[in-house]
């Protein structure tokens, strides 16, 4: 039997959803990477950055664009060491200016992905999935990339029959 991995990385406080800035309890992606487990069973890794990103949703988005020109690797508060022990790796996470937020790479760069199966969750307000596959195709070197879901933010409290259904055709 395999096993799994739900690396995710998510937003709580104030985030867009159908034209608005709402604040949220708990992040889309979490809702959704929460769903996964659900499915298919696995263990979850949350990704959280060492120096917080601003909890104005907009000053965010700025903050997260800065790091994707600068190519930045946010420090994180801890890190996976090693994925060896799963089969299939589900990496989640909001789209921010079209791909997975900074602090993602910065986890998935320091990973051996030779021979994992990867698949992409991003929850997003109109982008889909962005370039996110492409970007995990070059960082994962070495794994099968599958497809991947795009849940609109918005609905992901209402996305867990799809989500569950995605994953279990992943595994």
């Amino acid at each position: 039997m395999s096993k799994n991995l739900i690396i995710y990385y998510s937003r709580k406080g104030q985030n867009y959803a159908n034209g608005s800035v709402v604040n949220l309890n708990k992040g889309n992606t979490e809702i959704c990477a929460e769903f996964i487990q659900k499915a298919v069973g696995g263990d979850l890794f949350e990704i959280e950055t060492v120096k917080a990103y601003s909890a104005d949703y907009m000053t965010c988005t700025q903050e997260a664009r800065a790091e994707l020109r600068a190519g930045a690797r946010p420090e994180l508060k801890r890190y996976l060491n090693s994925v060896a022990e799963y089969d299939n790796i589900f990496v989640c996470g909001p789209c921010w200016w079209g791909t997975f937020p900074c602090a993602v790479f910065t986890q998935l760069e320091k990973l051996n992905w030779i021979g994992k199966k990867v698949f992409a969750l991003m929850t997003h307000e109109g982008s889909g999935l962005g370039h996110c596959e492409k970007d995990l195709k070059k960082i994962c070197a070495g794994a099968t990339v599958g497809r991947g879901i795009a849940v609109h933010g918005a609905d992901a409290a209402r996305s867990g029959n799809p989500v569950a259904s995605w994953a279990k055709n992943c595994v």
